[in-house]
């Protein structure tokens, strides 16, 4: 089992952005059924979901949420020794996005840069990654982005994802501290067709079928594993950090879908109060709505300890339990139109 303590971190803070565009799911009944409209707000919980336009990207999103946590902090940039991109949203097969990011955030040559290609697991498993590179000595400062745009790679004609999904970008700084954060990570690549876009990469470039362009979900199958794997995550999390489950002042779930969410609160037996939801406004934005929801949620005047919850396309779930110490800047904001990125 993928499972660590790791000390001698601390996160220093948290920005997320989402693009100022917004769609009203509830204007879009002429479109796609009054009925199917409604049922999609009511069950899923999306009333509102921020969309980018035409050539932005989940980068641009990041690189706003990084400029931003970057002014705040005070941090110089040659300082900043690590940068992830976690996305499945990248802006070329090659090079890695990260490198394009690297250029734009101005840091040093001496910063290594590279992508990590997960989706809604990526919060959790780019924490774990950036506090690996920590302890493992070399590094004292690390940023972490977490960008997706899933408007960009749905079906128009189908509801059941257009309705549903948002687009996001975050930033977390993280650097070396005293405190200590626990992880597990898990895999199940047999479910992988649950959630997939077919066609594109270089096992079928060129589908016959455009559908396969875009993303095909089995609502069903994915239901079924969150309500199988994320109650003993939780468990096991709680667990390795020896803690029980009201040491920990919020739990903020992957904002994939507000029934789903509520029945895992209620299967974990975790108080409703504990279990903040972004995913009224926001929609699911994949990985990043995690981040999205602890900036937008968390009261950060006092020290809270917070479990991060990751889990849907791969498919593969993880959970990062941490404190988030008093005064951290936990930062939101919106990305207005702007010019392709150079």
């Amino acid at each position: 089992m993928a499972q660590a303590r790791i000390p001698g971190i601390r996160v220093a803070g948290v920005s997320t952005c989402v693009p100022a565009r917004r769609i009203d799911n509830l204007a879009e009944g002429e479109r796609y059924g009054a009925d199917e409209v409604r049922k999609v707000v009511s069950m899923a919980g999306v009333r509102q979901r921020h969309v980018v336009d035409e050539g932005t990207t989940a980068a641009d999103l990041c690189r706003d949420a990084a400029e931003r946590l970057l002014t705040r902090l005070g941090w110089e940039r040659d300082s900043v020794t690590g940068l992830l991109f976690v996305t499945q949203s990248p802006d070329y097969f090659l090079p890695s996005t990260a490198c394009v990011l690297h250029a734009w955030l101005g840091l040093s040559d001496r910063c290594a840069a590279f992508d990590l290609g997960l989706g809604c697991s990526g919060y959790p498993y780019g924490l774990y990654v950036a506090a690996a590179m920590l302890r493992a000595g070399g590094h004292q400062r690390i940023l972490m982005l977490h960008g997706e745009t899933p408007s960009r790679f749905t079906d128009p004609a189908d509801h059941a994802t257009t309705l549903l999904f948002g687009d996001a970008g975050s930033a977390t700084a993280l650097e070396t501290g005293d405190d200590e954060a626990a992880f597990c990570l898990h895999t199940d690549g047999a479910g992988r067709e649950g959630l997939i876009i077919r066609g594109g990469a270089f096992r079928d470039r060129h589908p016959a079928d455009p559908r396969h362009l875009a993303l095909e979900m089995d609502g069903a199958a994915i239901f079924n594993f969150t309500i199988k794997r994320v109650p003993p995550l939780v468990a096991d999390t709680l667990a390795l950090a020896g803690k029980s489950v009201d040491d920990v002042d919020q739990y903020v779930f992957h904002q994939s879908n507000r029934f789903i969410m509520k029945h895992l609160a209620k299967k974990c037996g975790l108080p409703e109060a504990r279990v903040p939801m972004t995913i009224e406004d926001t929609a699911n934005c994949g990985g990043p709505s995690v981040a999205v929801t602890l900036t937008r949620m968390l009261d950060s005047t006092h020290d809270r300890t917070v479990m991060l919850l990751g889990y849907g396309v791969g498919l593969s779930w993880g959970s990062a339990l941490l404190p988030i110490r008093a005064g951290t800047p936990l930062l939101h904001g919106e990305l207005a139109a702007l010019e392709a990125s150079a």
